[in-house]
């Protein structure tokens, strides 16, 4: 490896875990844990299965449960049976998780913040090179 390669390793290692600490910076301004926080961004009022969420929170059903079961406790989200299939429970975020949701978002001030050092034209460099990466 380069030198400038180990040392954007390095960067993009730093870069990611300032913006998770951000985030959960901003979670714990409502008393949220950064996965609680994500998972009620993942929500919308029509919901999605447990197995959905697990899915695209990329962790096990049981982590999922745990959170759900959190969130609900506090009247953030709602667990309800699926209209097809009474087996399945679907989570939908309550108008009390939308506005925490939102202050959350609020709070999250990281990429806005980092995004706001740069010039107009390094933005859209970044953003290409960041979709190449993404890719």
């Amino acid at each position: 490896m380069t030198e400038v390669t180990e040392g954007l390793d390095q960067q993009v290692s730093d870069l990611v875990f300032a913006y998770d600490a951000a985030y959960g910076r901003a979670a714990q301004t409502v008393s949220l844990s950064a996965a609680q926080a994500c998972l009620l961004e993942h929500l919308t009022a029509d919901g999605c299965s447990m197995g959905e969420l697990a899915g695209e929170l990329l962790c096990d059903a049981s982590n999922v449960t745990q959170l759900v079961s959190r969130l609900e406790a506090r009247g953030l989200v709602a667990r309800v049976p699926d209209p097809a299939d009474r087996r399945i429970k679907r989570v939908s975020i309550t108008p009390a998780g939308q506005r925490v949701r939102d202050a959350v978002r609020r709070a999250f001030d990281f990429p806005s913040d980092r995004l706001g050092r740069l010039t107009q034209p390094e933005r859209h460099q970044l953003a290409a090179l960041l979709a190449k990466v993404l890719a």
